[in-house]
């Protein structure tokens, strides 16, 4: 198949387009959210660059829609409107903000464009109404068993954790400060130190380092530390059990159902989470062997050959699925 889709999450999009298919990512310029392309990340020669204008010369079988205007940016573009002149799917990465638990999904009650949520937790809590809605969990590009845990450090990765705050549980990490020192990574850290009033022996603001970087760097901590409160889940958390880390993680959202307490700690009571990540820390042996069942857990739950045989099955199925909506329409207007 022939897939358009932009590049809006680089981390899930880094999973997908490893699939048999070829992706056609459109690339401006400018880039920035809508032609950002392949970004300059390592990706395999299917996942291909098409300026926005010469859209329509593709012949483009699936749209994958992630964002409710792209709706709209497929008509300009192709001339097709996804759902009925296009087989589409709609992924949504994200837990639902505002009203929760009655947030309505801005695809809820249609039939044409079926939604895939990235976690069942996300399904549960998104009303979707009467549209088609299924699961495929997250799949990891394995980087292999790479900690050490030299550092007697707690690895944190987290986009934009000032702006971000609670969601983020940035407003928790002076609390384990006093267990060990702090190494965040990620977009967007400037002015944490400020922000949560830690000193440079307490916090390293490391930055969006490139992602073999940023693997091999966060193995050397000694504990992996997931504080978000709001989020489907985070992609770095399931990179860290890849690494073989173990884990300290907040039990918020899906969390409960990627991390085994054996692979570390899970719970919402922040004075045994702290306990936790000082064992931890403290106790090189148990952190290592903790982390070898994370690694265990996260191979077996989100490997790139289930994620991408899921995607296949759903795929397969969406120009029928395209055929029987547009005959049940035709059928109405007669």
């Amino acid at each position: 198949m022939r897939i358009l889709l932009w590049h809006v999450h680089g981390g899930w999009t880094d999973a997908f387009v490893r699939g048999r298919h070829e992706y056609l990512l459109p690339a401006t310029p400018g880039g920035g959210p809508w032609g950002l392309g392949r970004g300059g990340r390592n990706w395999p020669d299917a996942a291909r660059e098409v300026a926005p204008e010469n859209l329509r010369e593709e012949d483009i079988d699936v749209v994958l829609l992630q964002r409710p205007e792209e709706i709209e940016a497929c008509e300009r573009l192709l001339g097709r409107r996804p759902g009925r002149d296009l087989p589409a799917v709609y992924l949504e990465h994200n837990t639902p903000k505002g009203s929760v638990p009655n947030s309505r999904h801005p695809m809820a009650d249609q039939q044409e464009i079926p939604v895939v949520h990235v976690t069942h937790f996300n399904n549960l809590f998104w009303d979707c109404g009467s549209a088609r809605t299924t699961v495929i969990g997250h799949g990891i590009a394995d980087p292999g068993y790479l900690y050490t845990g030299g550092r007697e450090h707690l690895g944190v990765v987290v986009n934009e954790p000032v702006r971000r705050w609670r969601v983020t549980g940035t407003d928790l990490l002076p609390g384990f400060a006093g267990t060990g020192r702090l190494e965040v990574f990620g977009m967007g850290g400037e002015g944490l130190g400020q922000a949560t009033g830690l000193g440079p022996g307490q916090l390293q603001v490391r930055g969006d380092l490139p992602t073999a970087a940023l693997h091999r760097e966060l193995a050397g901590c000694r504990v992996y530390l997931h504080l978000l409160r709001w989020t489907s889940l985070g992609l770095s958390l399931l990179e860290a059990m890849h690494l073989g880390m173990p884990v300290v993680a907040l039990d918020a959202t899906e969390a409960s159902r990627a991390v085994p307490p054996e692979a570390g700690a899970i719970s919402t009571d922040i004075a045994e989470l702290q306990r936790a990540a000082a064992r931890l820390l403290e106790d090189p042996d148990e952190a290592r062997a903790r982390g070898r069942v994370a690694r265990e857990v996260a191979l077996e739950r989100y490997s790139l050959d289930a994620f991408l045989g899921a995607w296949d099955n759903v795929l397969a199925d969406l120009p029928g699925r395209a055929r029987q909506v547009h005959a049940a329409a035709e059928r109405r207007a007669q």
